[in-house]
């Protein structure tokens, strides 16, 4: 993020995406503030995780306060990234190849599944209004067991898909992040149309920050 602020880095279709309907505030930890701190998380109406790192036990008690009080976050928490980075394994801004946020997921009631033997590939999941494409996805799973909907929790689209009211807020979590990967043409309409449908989904519509 710091490479696209100081104009050392191409921005990418994905961040022009999000611009037109968002502004965007990059947050580099979701804990408490230290003192001096540019930002927290009560700066922020809304939030996007898309394949954070592993989350520290006071980011996790931050991040679920804080949906708890009316916050909507937005997470993208791939088991097995495919795409490309031109960072190597331990820089910073490469994603993480695994995503690790069981303790959230556990806290808002789910746990995210990955099946090694499903076929290897891109494919299209159908959504009520823009097909998601997928590579190597996860399946979201509610821990008490219920198969499709628990009293809060809503799982969707061949369980790619969860939203649950937690407390006053709002979790949308997605167990891929294949939506991110660089395309052209139809392919990157395509995953500008899924992203859409996401954000409006999660977030409404109209420009929050």
């Amino acid at each position: 993020m710091s490479e696209m602020i100081s104009g050392g880095g191409h921005p990418g279709w994905v961040r022009g995406a999000l611009e037109k309907r968002f502004e965007l505030l990059p947050l580099d930890t979701l804990a408490p503030p230290e003192r001096g701190a540019a930002r927290d998380l009560g700066d922020i109406d809304i939030l996007l995780l898309a394949q954070p790192r592993a989350l520290s036990p006071q980011e996790n008690v931050a991040l679920d306060e804080w949906v708890r009080a009316g916050g909507h976050v937005l997470v993208f928490a791939d088991p097995m990234l495919t795409a490309h980075s031109r960072f190597a394994i331990g820089d910073r801004r490469r994603p993480q190849d695994v995503a690790l946020l069981s303790p959230i997921l556990a806290r808002w009631g789910l746990e995210m599944r990955f099946d090694p033997e499903q076929e290897g590939g891109e494919r299209l999941i159908t959504t009520d209004l823009a097909p998601l494409p997928v590579h190597l996805a996860g399946t979201l799973h509610p821990i008490d067991g219920y198969p499709t909907r628990t009293e809060n929790c809503w799982i969707a689209y061949d369980r790619l898909f969860a939203q649950c009211a937690i407390g006053d807020g709002e979790a949308t979590i997605v167990a891929d992040a294949a939506v991110f990967e660089e395309a052209e043409g139809e392919r990157r309409k395509m995953r500008a149309d899924a992203l859409e449908w996401l954000t409006a989904s999660a977030f409404g519509d109209g420009t929050r920050r």
